[in-house]
């Protein structure tokens, strides 16, 4: 056989493997509790980012003048940064509607 031919049948080969590849399913184990759990609170430490993010950008500021010095007064109003229990309130949650039965 010569040189150009041989190469020519191994990329045939090699197509029509990744072809066949491409068709056949792809095997997904189930996830223990631990990566569910895991997964679930990822999640809510997400949630909890985005939900601050969303706050902050709507922060408020005031500015009056006081009644007895005349001086101005501003105050700013900021979110609250979420803490661990925050996060954990809301896996909570989120675990909860995922194990719902209904």
């Amino acid at each position: 056989m010569n040189k150009t031919f041989k190469e020519g049948i191994e990329k045939g080969a090699e197509q029509l493997a990744q072809s066949v590849r491409e068709t056949l399913p792809k095997v997904q184990f189930n996830k223990n509790g631990y990566e569910i759990r895991t997964q679930v609170l990822d999640l809510a430490k997400q949630w909890n980012e985005f939900e601050y993010s969303q706050k902050f950008l709507g922060f408020e500021t005031s500015t009056k003048r006081d009644q007895n010095s005349g001086e101005f007064v501003t105050t700013v109003g900021m979110p609250e940064v979420p803490g661990v229990d925050q996060v954990l309130e809301t896996a909570e949650k989120f675990y909860d509607f995922i194990n719902k039965t209904k």
